[in-house]
């Protein structure tokens, strides 16, 4: 009795009890279904007639398809334009309202709403900006373009809104890790004669390298498993051109119902975004200012 009582008065366990919905979430939501699509990589099922084992025949069939390469391409060039794009501008931003310009208060907000905004009202929004007929886009810069259905624009009109989506939540991130950096350095520098630019390359990015180094990295995974915005806007099309490897998953468990296939699809993006968080962990030394170990 008296081991009992003191178990549920100790600390600890009054922690495990609060953690514990997270835990159970995190169990039956994630690790489970994790667990069982990797089973399901090795296995033809169509969501209705019994698992039927397959070995190693979905990836066999994966990469012996020219159109599960060109995917994968598209997926690559979407997440590296976006991550890059989407590290620079919100620096760029965020380095410009930190010197206090007038409405900087405002531009914070105004660059920050987006972020917030659900990915339904951005593609709506955006598809009519996009029109090729009636679209704001095409009547400002007095052209023609079909954004959203030639494969030559497809892939750039989604970077856009991918980026223009992400400013806001990277520059936040920037203008709290520069709020925190001692302005002596800046005056420093300025003493010392350096120009703006000198300034931002010599002091700005190497004091804010821990911070760049986070958001290229949560950018980066974040732009690999992009499906929403490729689902409201082009469903993959046209002719493949936008389709990416979240999207390709979708379509093949839930409209080609090959769930075996669509599974394997998930363990190769998986590895991808293992191989490329651990190259860039290796990578943090090297590019993060005074990171040791």
């Amino acid at each position: 009795m008296k081991l009992s009582h003191a178990f549920f008065n100790d600390s600890s366990f009054a922690g495990w009890l609060f953690i514990l919905p997270a835990l159970a979430g995190t169990f039956v939501f994630i690790i489970i279904p994790v667990i069982c699509s990797f089973g399901l990589s090795f296995v033809h099922w169509d969501l209705v007639n019994p698992l039927t084992f397959a070995g190693l025949e979905n990836y066999k069939n994966i990469f012996s398809e020219a159109l599960f390469y060109k995917i994968l391409l598209n997926t690559v060039v979407f997440a590296v334009s976006t991550s890059v794009f989407g590290v620079i501008i919100p620096l760029v931003l965020a380095v410009i309202l930190n010197s206090k310009i007038r409405g900087s208060e405002f531009y914070k907000t105004a660059y920050f709403l987006p972020f917030i905004t659900p990915m339904v009202v951005i593609g709506v929004v955006w598809q009519w900006i996009f029109d090729p007929n009636i679209g704001i886009l095409n009547n400002f810069l007095h052209l023609h373009i079909n954004w959203l259905y030639d494969t030559n624009f497809a892939m750039p009109a989604l970077i856009i809104v991918s980026v223009w989506k992400l400013i806001g939540y990277n520059m936040i991130i920037f203008l709290s890790s520069l709020s925190a950096i001692n302005q002596n350095m800046f005056e420093a520098a300025k003493i010392d004669g350096a120009n703006a630019f000198q300034t931002f390359k010599n002091v700005t990015v190497p004091l804010l390298s821990p911070s760049i180094f986070f958001v290229v990295i949560i950018t980066a995974i974040s732009s690999f498993q992009i499906f929403d915005l490729i689902y409201l806007m082009t469903q993959g099309g046209p002719l493949d051109s936008t389709n990416v490897l979240v999207y390709s998953i979708y379509k093949n468990a839930f409209e080609y119902f090959n769930v075996g296939k669509a599974s394997a699809i998930a363990y190769v993006l998986f590895v991808i975004i293992l191989i490329l968080t651990l190259f860039q962990w290796k990578l943090r030394k090297k590019v993060v200012y005074l990171e040791e170990g």
